[in-house]
């Protein structure tokens, strides 16, 4: 009897609608993503790609973490190699 109850328990949960939240982010234009430089790069190979940064910001903390800030994009370094690649995005009128 217990081994009835439990298939019969089994069968009405399968046979229950799942529910389930999506989570949109705005994360911009996926295509954009190629126009970033890869995580791990170097600072070299990110200047080579995308030529010299229009601000270099000073170095900050240990591990130390510099900023680059390119138009489109600012680049987070951990020592010498790329930790993040944030697209810039323009202030909202108003």
């Amino acid at each position: 009897m217990p081994i009835l109850r439990i298939l019969l328990l089994l069968a009405l949960g399968a046979a229950l609608p799942a529910y389930a939240e999506s989570l949109s982010t705005a994360t911009g234009d996926p295509a954009a993503a190629s126009d970033r430089p890869n995580r791990g790069s170097t600072m070299a190979t990110v200047q080579g790609r995308f030529g010299e940064p229009t601000n270099r910001h000073a170095t900050v903390g240990e591990p130390p973490i510099t900023r680059w800030d390119y138009p489109q994009f600012s680049v987070y370094f951990e020592h010498d190699r790329v930790l993040h690649a944030v697209i810039v995005r323009s202030a909202p009128a108003g």
